[in-house]
């Protein structure tokens, strides 16, 4: 059995959160049949093992996966730290059509119907999903701040923006995490976007640190994934670029043999391995997952495994932008898959 996760501290304010995180957006929709029985189950075995900090967001389901996770913590939320999203907006005839607001009216609403839906009188960490362009984040961050002298939430959070927005953040209101993808397939915020948050003492969670399960190995072909999967509409799975990438995946798992533990767990161990700042949340909606991913806390990487584990996966090996669309991603343009 896993060993209880142990703590670490985001922000320069102090929220103590578990080492390791759960994602909970795929209990809902995205990555292929939901089983709520199975995802409550989950939940529940993820508090018994001390991850404590659950991450969600109003646009996952889209409203649905708030809802779920509300009933899942009912009666044990002061074991939880609770971290939803706001600022992503789906249009209500077609969830794939999306747009961004952060205007301090929408903020202050998706605050009290995320509130309504969770069933819970405060949010410990509260995010901006992503960066409004037409709001400047100074009128965000101001509104999100008037969330905590109210006591409706306990700390703010940004997500996937560019280092200046994140320190003009800061001026207004301490942020004590920035939430960003993060794995050895993706590791572009590792030049600007980490040394500011270090710099400003701003918390990292990363998320997708399993590179949306393709460095589980559990992926090696379109065909591993249910017919409604979204990641069928990413890049990096496919075609040729899923080919490519399998083979980073296949350094991991022979790796991972040599160290007597899973792909999953080597993977995870290294984003561990990047500080004590750092919190990912892997996201899983089975039991037998999440005891595996837990069971990443206990793998210790020497100086020569991470060494080993950058010479065997160099920064420029992964082929394929993240997203189809990266206007989303604030700072980000979409690069050319290698040749």
């Amino acid at each position: 059995m896993a060993a209880p996760t142990p703590n670490r501290t985001l922000g320069t304010e102090g929220l103590v959160t578990s080492a390791q995180g759960l994602g909970c957006m795929g209990m809902s929709e995205f990555y292929g049949p939901a089983d709520e029985a199975e995802s409550v189950a989950t939940i529940h075995r993820a508090l018994d093992l001390g991850v404590t900090h659950l991450d969600t967001a109003d646009m996952y389901g889209p409203h649905t996966n708030e809802e779920l996770v509300g009933r899942a913590v009912a009666g044990r939320r002061d074991e939880v730290q609770l971290a939803t999203k706001f600022g992503i907006v789906r249009h209500p005839n077609d969830p794939d059509v999306r747009g961004l607001r952060g205007d301090p009216a929408y903020a202050r609403r998706s605050l009290d119907a995320s509130l309504r839906r969770l069933g819970v009188d405060h949010i410990d960490l509260w995010y901006l999903h992503r960066a409004d362009p037409t709001v400047p984040i100074e009128e965000t961050v101001g509104a999100m701040a008037e969330a905590v002298a109210a006591g409706k939430v306990g700390h703010l959070g940004l997500s996937e923006v560019a280092p200046d927005t994140l320190r003009r953040a800061c001026a207004v209101h301490p942020i004590a995490a920035l939430q960003s993808e993060w794995s050895l397939w993706s590791r572009d915020i590792e030049d600007e976007v980490v040394p500011t948050c270090r710099d400003l003492g701003v918390g990292i969670v990363p998320f997708s640190p399993l590179g949306r399960g393709f460095l589980t190995g559990r992926v090696r072909s379109a065909d591993d994934l249910a017919p409604d999967d979204s990641r069928h509409r990413h890049p990096r799975f496919a075609g040729e670029n899923l080919s490519r990438n399998a083979q980073l995946a296949e350094r991991v798992r022979q790796l991972a043999e040599e160290k007597g533990c899973t792909a999953a767990q080597l993977a995870l161990a290294w984003v561990h391995a990047q500080g004590d700042d750092v919190v990912p949340i892997p996201g899983t909606k089975r039991r037998r997952y999440l005891e595996e991913n837990v069971g990443a806390l206990g793998i210790s990487l020497t100086p020569d495994d991470l060494a080993r584990i950058e010479q065997a996966n160099p920064r420029d090996a992964v082929a394929g932008d993240r997203y189809a669309d990266m206007r989303f991603v604030e700072g980000r343009t979409p690069k050319q898959s290698r040749p």
